[in-house]
């Protein structure tokens, strides 16, 4: 749907203010997908309202994704969207670049995600996997959250920066997890003991941990991610400072391991939840007749894939996506100003019943090929976005999932009491407010 040129006079944006000060911020955090529906139910797809210290405008549904991911005419622009929320954090990352800027980055990072890449990046992954869920000690209240957290940490800094993590682990870890969560702090300042401040400290630990290893890095090549930034070069000859390796090995590495995490807690979530399709998985991963995954296994492994499906769908990684407009935005009949900030909702167009057979149920089998519920629209269904700033990442994400749920799988089973609903903390990216807690038993 490219920028519509109106032929009737073009409407203002319905919306509120909510609360003095916080708007509705407390809203958005707490329960996204009902908070959204309400505001969708009373004001249509384009509304807006005061959160987070700004004026948001929430675009919902596929058309939305659709206009927005699509990006013709450049008319939104990622940086001024995301740098808001986690430039202070995350600086010049490849998802807070723009246009022709964007666009080289990527093609330089590309190639550590190709397939041959990926291939041997499983190779690695496997051992790892093998030694991380060995040492799983089975418990009625086994915490998933913080186990797969580690676990990803672990494996995404021996893959991309060519290093094993020692005691600086627990450190690195705490990083992440303050620079994520001071994205959506409601005091935007400095102040001690609150997220924004202990985001620029994470921040600060992640710079000095890949600082300290750039001139080793440039001094040889290995095939790592980090070492291919430290080298690469345009065809006009230009690198990569070191500003920019350090700031996307911190982007990166964050992305590589948060979001599978999330995944993965959302598969094991349900999985616990339904014994019948753990064991339609753990079935599935037995019959091959290997503990480890080889790259040509991860189209075989058919149930696991609607699984993961599923468990995206149902808990987006990155569940809303700001973007700010650089040009006078229109769609469907509204007028969007330029410097206008602007958020789609992955998470919220993936409950949305108009697309969605009973959307709150748990039901892999809705993207079978026999039901492709998932393609009424081309864009209904985005956990991993669209356009030019698709996630970089999301066939990482496949090999990475699949290889440690099958481990999992031929190892262990695990379930929760009947009746539990995991609640999830969405105050920055949606993770198990009470870690996740399971009942693991060894096979």
């Amino acid at each position: 749907m490219a920028h519509e040129t109106p032929t009737a006079p073009l409407l203002d944006i319905p919306g509120d203010p909510g609360l003095p000060v916080l708007g509705n911020t407390l809203g958005f955090m707490k329960d996204p997908v009902a908070f959204l529906d309400s505001r969708y139910r009373r004001h249509g797809e384009v509304s807006w309202t005061n959160a987070f210290g700004i004026r948001l405008v929430s675009m919902l549904g596929p058309d939305a994704n659709q206009f927005v991911f699509r990006n013709q005419g450049d008319l939104f622009s990622n940086n001024q969207g995301w740098d808001y929320f986690i430039g202070k954090f995350f600086t010049r990352g490849i998802m807070l670049l723009d246009f022709d800027e964007h666009r080289y980055h990527r093609s330089i990072m590309q190639a550590a995600f190709k397939k041959p890449v990926l291939v041997r990046y499983l190779g690695h992954m496997n051992p790892m996997i093998d030694r991380g869920i060995r040492a799983w000690q089975p418990s009625p209240t086994f915490p998933i959250f913080k186990q797969i957290k580690q676990l990803t940490l672990d494996m995404a800094t021996e893959i991309f920066v060519g290093a094993k993590l020692g005691p600086e682990a627990d450190q690195l870890n705490k990083a992440f997890i303050d620079t994520v969560k001071a994205g959506t702090a409601l005091v935007r300042h400095p102040v001690p003991g609150l997220r924004w401040k202990k985001g620029l400290e994470g921040r600060r630990v992640l710079e000095d941990f890949f600082r300290a290893s750039i001139a080793e890095k440039r001094a040889t090549e290995t095939d790592d991610l980090f070492s291919v930034l430290c080298h690469a070069r345009a065809e006009t000859g230009e690198s990569f400072t070191d500003d920019d390796v350090v700031n996307h090995m911190i982007f990166l590495l964050m992305a590589a391991h948060d979001t599978t995490t999330i995944t993965l807690c959302s598969i094991f979530n349900r999985l616990a939840q339904s014994q019948e399709w753990q064991q339609r998985v753990r079935e599935e991963s037995l019959a091959l007749g290997k503990r480890h995954l080889d790259y040509d296994d991860l189209d075989k492994l058919e149930a696991m894939s609607l699984v993961m499906k599923e468990a995206l769908r149902m808990m987006s990684p990155v569940p809303s996506i700001p973007r700010k407009t650089v040009k006078e935005v229109h769609y469907k009949g509204y007028r969007i100003p330029k410097g206008t900030f602007i958020n789609v909702v992955p998470y919220y167009t993936h409950y949305m019943p108009e697309w969605w057979e009973n959307p709150q149920q748990f039901d892999p089998l809705r993207f079978s090929e026999a039901r492709n519920e998932h393609k009424k629209h081309m864009y209904q269904y985005v956990p991993f976005g669209g356009g030019a700033h698709m996630c970089i990442g999301l066939h990482f994400a496949e090999v990475q999932i699949k290889s440690i749920l099958h481990q999992v799988v031929q190892q262990y089973r695990w379930s929760v009491k009947p009746g539990y609903d995991m609640p999830v903390d969405n105050t920055s990216l949606p993770v198990p407010a009470d870690g996740l807690p399971v009942r693991l038993e060894r096979l």
